[in-house]
């Protein structure tokens, strides 16, 4: 790492020198612009608009607009004799408790590293800060910008984050935030069970930038001449109204699931109107009386049962038949016997 500015941490009479490197870096793949057809780069000229001509880097000022066309150029000598007085100096203001910090307001990370002769100094300040397990509030100027900071322990080295000014924080303000929309007291239980159920210690390497390293392997899959494969379609969330209640049940037994290995206990859920609380009321009444309601048969039922019915009868006529035709065989036959016994 190569230190991006130097200076010293200075609390009470105590002074640490320090360098100062950036905590963290960009891992997004860059492209540069090119002409399409033959790949070659696009460059920009700095033009004055003002007579079309190309401008060095050392003619070049800061310009502040006042709006109507007026600017305000401000030059290096202007800049120069600004209040600065941490310019080289991190200085330390107060010492606070971490979660009285709103974390909205952190910005970047720095790492600090003690000169040699500053290494007990350095050591000591970092013992106290994790006794006390409070974070130093301090001012510095970087990139000739004061900014308010925070140092506090990491790895057992003193970090520099970078805070914004209160008055850089936007305020939220929403349509929804005056609707007064109220929950269920049985909704907002199944969603606390959901995210119970999927509470679990949070472990950075779990996770991974997967846009990124899909990119990367189409950018690998172009230099070695390979097909390029489209990736799997992912399955787009539901959109619209869902049944809230189903849909959280279901969420719970996956997450359940997830973390057991089992089958999840309901069936996923597909998005279904919300009704509103009138339509509800009056369905369960409805449902009573259709249950209620003797049942009607239907054309088709009652076709059936005609049906059955003629087959029954019909039955019933050849049987009849059949015992007299046997009546009827049996007297021919009694005459004859008598006869021959005779």
């Amino acid at each position: 790492m190569r230190a991006i500015w130097k200076g010293a941490v200075s609390f009470g009479l105590v002074s640490i020198a320090v360098r100062l490197y950036s905590a963290t870096e960009e891992k997004d793949i860059r492209f540069h612009q090119v002409h399409r057809s033959d790949g070659g780069r696009i460059r920009y000229k700095r033009v004055c608009e003002a007579d079309g001509e190309e401008v060095a880097y050392d003619e070049i000022a800061k310009g502040y607009d006042l709006g109507g066309g007026e600017m305000v150029v401000l030059t290096d000598d202007d800049f120069k004799d600004l209040p600065l007085s941490t310019s080289r100096a991190i200085d330390v203001l107060e010492f606070v408790p971490s979660d009285q910090i709103d974390p909205m307001l952190y910005a970047k990370a720095y790492y600090l590293e003690p000169d040699k002769v500053a290494t007990k100094p350095y050591v000591l300040l970092r013992e106290a800060l994790a006794e006390a397990d409070r974070v130093a509030i301090v001012k510095v100027a970087l990139r000739q910008r004061e900014q308010l900071a925070t140092l506090r322990v990491r790895d057992d080295v003193l970090v520099l984050n970078t805070m914004l000014w209160p008055d850089e924080v936007r305020t939220p303000e929403f349509g929804f935030l005056d609707e007064g929309i109220k929950v269920r007291p049985q909704e907002l239980a199944m969603a606390t069970s959901l995210i119970d159920s999927m509470t679990a210690d949070f472990s950075p390497d779990d996770y991974s930038d997967d846009y990124r390293e899909a990119l990367q392997q189409v950018i690998e899959a172009k230099v070695s001449g390979k097909e390029i494969v489209a990736p799997a379609a992912t399955e787009e969330a539901p959109s619209g109204a869902i049944d809230l209640m189903a849909a959280l049940r279901a969420s719970v037994d996956r997450a359940r699931a997830a973390r057991s290995g089992e089958a999840p206990e309901h069936e996923p859920v597909e998005p279904t109107p919300i009704s509103s609380a009138r339509s509800a009321k009056a369905t369960t009444p409805a449902r009573k009386a259709a249950k209620a309601a003797p049942e009607k048969k239907s054309p088709a039922k009652k076709a059936t049962t005609a049906a059955a019915k003629k087959t029954t009868a019909k039955k019933a006529t050849t049987a009849k038949k059949t015992t007299t035709a046997e009546k009827k065989t049996a007297a021919k036959k009694a005459p004859a016997k008598a006869r021959r016994t005779a």
